[in-house]
């Protein structure tokens, strides 16, 4: 890959790179969208593969939905020119690995340790592998573009970052390649994390934010099978907390059964 990559830049073709764990949906779909406008006459990169360092939990990672036939198959028809599909990333000893130490440290980072070293750390293997002008990512996980952001200016990559607005659902559930792995009834409770979203829009609008994060977790709650891993509102670029007001960001990690479905919206 990495050879092929140096060809391009070579020869100055432009290199857009959606990087996946597969399970692909219509939320990829949106980024290789995104992708193939950018690249214009370029090149656009998928890679999938299901970086085992990000996983904190090792029955998280096996049950992880894995489906690389359809995944090419439909990388074919959305006119993606490259899949990469890399067995693994990490020499057998490896003992280099890439951390933050600011946004990575509250939310997704305190309830998945290592989480987030793992994913910066394959970043900047696939950016280092592909080359890309331009890496595409997903609104949805607001935190890891953030975090990739981060990691881009302070390790002085030369790819820019693009993200992508969430892509959701007709009832507001963020399309995620783990709402397969719920079960009928938790997929249609699975739609209280966008309606506590809406529930905070809403409050904010109106005034009524006093005691709203403990408002929404009862709201949440409420469904049999939902329990709240956490809920919390922040200044967009910083991840700093902050009282809930408009132009604050709200993100929140719910289990629906033994799924855990992440979300995130400016309120």
């Amino acid at each position: 890959m990495q050879c092929q990559a140096q060809t391009w830049r070579r020869v100055g073709t432009r290199v857009v790179l959606v990087p996946t764990m597969g399970a692909l949906h219509a939320g990829h779909c949106a980024l290789i969208h995104r992708a193939r406008k950018l690249a214009g006459n370029g090149v656009v990169v998928v890679s999938i593969y299901v970086n085992p360092a990000q996983f904190n939990d090792a029955r998280d990672l096996r049950s992880y939905p894995r489906s690389l036939a359809k995944d090419k198959k439909l990388c074919r028809a959305e006119g993606v020119d490259v899949v990469f599909t890399p067995k693994t990333l990490y020499a057998k000893n490896a003992s280099v690995f890439v951390e933050e130490t600011d946004v990575s440290c509250s939310m997704e980072g305190g309830s998945r340790p290592g989480h987030f070293r793992g994913v910066a750390t394959v970043v900047v293997k696939l950016f280092n592998l592909v080359l890309p002008n331009l890496g595409i990512f997903g609104e949805k996980d607001w935190q890891q573009v953030l975090l990739i952001k981060r990691t881009a200016r302070d390790l002085n990559l030369s790819a820019s970052i693009v993200i992508v607005p969430t892509v959701r659902e007709s009832d507001g559930l963020a399309v995620s390649s783990r709402n397969v792995c719920l079960k009928d009834d938790e997929r249609r409770q699975a739609t209280v994390l966008w309606k506590a979203i809406v529930l905070a829009k809403n409050a904010v609008r109106s005034g009524s934010v006093r005691g709203l994060k403990q408002k929404i977790t009862l709201f949440i709650e409420k469904q049999p099978n939902a329990r709240v891993d956490y809920v919390e509102f922040f200044k967009e670029q910083t991840l700093k907390l902050m009282k809930p007001k408009r132009g604050v960001r709200m993100a929140l990690a719910v289990y629906i059964g033994k799924t855990r479905l992440i979300d995130n919206a400016r309120i």
